[in-house]
């Protein structure tokens, strides 16, 4: 499940008017299938979107729905999956791990807050924190209540403004810790519980040439959720490639590439033409880009003969440039070719985002 599915599912349900509940993981031990900031969408229904558990708790959470959304009040339920006793859930799941998670109504009553607002997240280029109040010891302060930042501005808030700033100035540690947590805030008035989960914009993917090797490139990173941009500058290249999942193709001259597109917004690129020139004008332009990885198809002596025709370009470049491009797992072939790159580029981002 990637955020995109999450996204398109809550647009599919919210314009039916349909009220759901979203689930979100904010606290783990041991081994669980997925850890703190985790999420799932849940309709009355029993409709899902999203797996907290590889679908050993998933039932059980779409019964729990029903009742948050009969009783309009959040809930918050805990897994032990290590137990022994697997009757006491009546699951039999075989994991050893613990998960809490928060049940909490989205429905047209509320305009679907906050998570109409965290999904904008996925639009844009920052990173968001949403602060999710857990369990609160002030009167008229519910859990389920919400603040979402970006940028450290505050853009959907139904907290009084006198917890509002303590809260902000919170969103602000998280998100510079680049990690979901649970945090406890005093207050004259009482305490508050609050989950701050980061919430990151799918990262954006260039690939810069249009050859039949280049579709499973963008299948595969489209699969994973990414936003992908493709760029060639031969039309029979663009028009014959199977790119419908792509978020934008274009087709501009090779020279006029960092004119056409915004290259800082891209978190990687793929140098992938098979053609010598125009691979010499695409390192050339991203070479003073912000880009963190470049990768580039071709062998060795390829990458060391565009490198020395680059002159003091070279010496940008070299930190960020994989290439042969792709991770060394063996195989031949287009697919095994894309399998390879979309994971190097996968553990660099990881990498970065863990930093």
């Amino acid at each position: 499940m990637t955020a995109k599915q999450l996204q398109n599912s809550f647009e599919h349900w919210s314009g039916q008017g349909k009220a759901l509940v979203l689930a979100t993981v904010y606290e783990t031990e041991g081994s669980t299938y997925s850890k703190a900031g985790a999420q799932m969408l849940i309709t009355g229904d029993g409709d899902f979107q999203g797996m907290l558990s590889g679908g050993c708790l998933e039932g059980d959470l779409a019964e729990r729905a029903c009742a948050v959304l009969e009783s309009g009040t959040p809930q918050s339920v805990t897994y032990d999956l290590g137990q022994n006793d697997e009757e006491l859930w009546g699951l039999g799941v075989g994991c050893d791990g613990l998960m809490r998670i928060f049940l909490q109504p989205v429905t047209p009553a509320n305009q679907y807050e906050p998570f109409a607002t965290m999904c904008k997240a996925y639009e844009g280029l920052t990173d968001q924190v949403a602060a999710t109040v857990l369990e609160s010891g002030i009167d008229g302060l519910a859990a389920g209540s919400a603040l979402v930042t970006v940028n450290g501005e505050v853009v959907f808030s139904d907290i009084g403004d006198q917890y509002a700033q303590q809260i902000q100035a919170e969103a602000g540690a998280a998100l510079l810790q680049r990690q979901p947590r649970v945090s406890t805030i005093a207050t004259d008035a009482g305490s508050i519980n609050i989950l701050f989960s980061i919430l990151r914009p799918p990262p954006r993917i260039l690939v810069l040439g249009a050859g039949l090797d280049a579709e499973p490139v963008v299948r595969l990173a489209c699969e994973l959720g990414w936003r992908v941009t493709v760029q060639d500058h031969r039309s029979a290249y663009v028009e014959s490639g199977d790119f419908a999942a792509a978020e934008l193709v274009h087709c501009v001259p090779v020279t006029e590439v960092a004119t056409a597109i915004k290259l800082n917004q891209f978190a990687a690129a793929i140098v992938m033409s098979h053609h010598l020139a125009s691979d010499r004008q695409y390192l050339r332009q991203l070479a003073v880009s912000d880009i963190g990885y470049i990768g580039l198809l071709g062998p060795r002596d390829r990458r060391g003969r565009l490198l020395e025709e680059l002159g003091d370009l070279a010496d940008r470049l070299r930190p960020r440039l994989h290439g042969p491009a792709g991770l060394d797992i063996g195989g031949s072939g287009p697919a095994s070719i894309a399998l390879s790159i979309v994971a190097e580029i996968h553990r660099e981002l990881m990498r970065a985002d863990t930093g």
